[in-house]
């Protein structure tokens, strides 16, 4: 089950990220879980990393921390990143629909509006997430 509440207004969405510091930035994504009783067919499929029995929910949200996107439903052993590659959003932004084509300079390289992600979410030309080898003060 995958429904969109609203996108709001882009612009504002993205002026308000670049003035935390992310220029040309939509959107954040993560996933949580949501604690369930454990259901009688299937159970070990909702026993997530931490133990117990959950639901993924994958939520989008906007500079304020509005949610502008969700998808709940997936059992919580499943990884955020898997959640994410199986959903409209997905093929959405693969697609090029989810935004506007909106790209910005950043040096010598084009960059389109993007959503922030965590380590668990693959990089993509329209999603970034942290460097997580090392760096040497010149490349940090």
């Amino acid at each position: 089950l995958s429904q969109v509440v609203t996108l709001g207004n882009v612009q504002v969405i993205i002026d308000g990220f670049a003035a935390m510091g992310f220029p040309n930035c939509g959107e954040a994504i993560d996933g949580t879980h949501i604690p369930i009783l454990g259901p009688d067919h299937q159970g070990s499929q909702y026993i997530n990393r931490k133990g117990y029995f959950s639901m993924v929910l994958q939520a989008l949200v906007d500079h304020k921390g509005r949610f502008t996107n969700i998808n709940v439903g997936w059992p919580g052993k499943v990884h955020d990143a898997r959640v994410f590659r199986n959903s409209g959003l997905f093929r959405w932004l693969q697609e090029g629909i989810y935004f506007p084509d909106h790209k910005i300079t950043v040096g010598d390289v084009e960059m389109p509006i993007v959503i922030l992600g965590d380590p668990a979410y693959p990089l993509t030309p329209w999603l970034m997430k942290p460097y997580t080898g090392t760096l040497d003060s010149e490349k940090e």
